[in-house]
């Protein structure tokens, strides 16, 4: 099955994996061949039977290229043993590297490289935050509004991430989290553009405590703890 084709060149690149590379592609639109070709994987790899690959005797989970993929792969399908199994080997086997300053996790995949490998890292971590079904959604079930609705701007990344912003229709669900444990705790600056009211806001902190917040052209700005709690932007 082609991987792509290059019409410029008139090129037809194969998947070097039969239909294995395709799954990601094939899962929004035929999900049935998708799922076919995942659980086929599964089988040859062994992690649906008795004797699962494990670290010591990863089989072809060995391969960086076939376990990220496989990894990234099943959180459409599976949230439970398979998941469970391909993780023990990529923790196991495929060099796990925490950087507490950086605020990193990479894994190394045996490599000896400078600098983690990003398609792998990518597809390892793809897999690791989607939960089964995620991905299709995107596609078979479109928010039309999603790009209406109000958004977070400004954000101090890499120093400060978001584990949560989302809106609910009426308020606005946040989670900030700091790249190390030296600003873990502390406040970050950000803005909010598109509230659907000016006027004043209220701001509920972790503790719950109240900010006003005020909101002129759809636009409002305020500090977010980052201890990664929960907050919420609503209306007063």
């Amino acid at each position: 099955m082609d991987l792509y084709y290059d019409p410029i060149v008139d090129e037809h690149v194969s998947s070097p994996m039969g239909l294995m590379a395709p799954v990601w592609y094939l899962a929004p639109q035929r999900p049935d061949v998708a799922r076919s070709a995942w659980e086929l994987a599964v089988t040859v790899a062994g992690l649906d039977g008795d004797h699962p690959p494990t670290p010591e005797a990863p089989g072809l989970l060995a391969d960086p290229g076939f376990a990220s993929l496989l990894a990234m792969q099943t959180a459409e399908f599976d949230d439970g043993t398979v998941k469970d199994r391909i993780w023990a080997v990529l923790d196991g086997l495929h060099e796990p590297t925490v950087d507490d300053d950086l605020g990193e996790h990479v894994y190394g995949f045996g490599l000896g490289e400078p600098h983690p490998r990003g398609q792998l890292n990518a597809r390892v971590m793809a897999g690791w935050a989607c939960t089964p079904g995620a991905w299709s959604r995107i596609f078979t079930q479109p928010a039309d509004d999603r790009f209406d609705e109000p958004t977070v701007v400004g954000v101090d990344f890499p120093d400060v991430a978001l584990s949560e912003a989302r809106w609910d229709g009426t308020a606005l669900h946040l989670a900030g989290r700091a790249r190390n444990a030296s600003l873990a705790g502390g406040r970050t600056s950000l803005s909010v553009t598109g509230l659907p009211a000016d006027g004043t806001w209220t701001l509920v902190r972790p503790d719950g405590t109240v900010e006003p917040v005020d909101a002129a052209g759809g636009w409002a700005s305020f500090d977010l703890t980052v201890d990664g709690a929960h907050q919420e932007l609503r209306p007063t």
